[in-house]
């Protein structure tokens, strides 16, 4: 499954908003809950992180998904296996 798939479904499935936020850094500025939020579908694999790092508003290190250890939170292999299973 590529990225291309997977944005595709996103869309369908109504994570793109959430995916558009984490790619551009924003998520981790808005109210809390919308951080929550993108943390649940990040670990669950609905959604995965940029390849960009970013700074977090108290100065924390938000990884790109690069960074982390294959099949965890946040990386592709983890939005891979989320969207295998549920469409298989």
């Amino acid at each position: 499954m590529k990225i291309k798939e997977i944005r595709e479904l996103q869309r369908e499935l109504g994570y793109a908003p959430m995916q558009r936020i984490i790619d551009n850094g924003s998520a981790w500025y808005l109210e809390g809950s919308t951080g929550r939020l993108a943390m649940s579908l990040l670990e669950m694999g609905a959604c995965f992180l940029p390849k960009k790092s970013f700074k977090g508003p108290y100065g924390n290190v938000i990884p790109s998904r690069d960074q982390l250890k294959s099949g965890t939170r946040g990386t592709l292999e983890n939005s891979i296996n989320y969207y295998e299973r549920i469409t298989a």
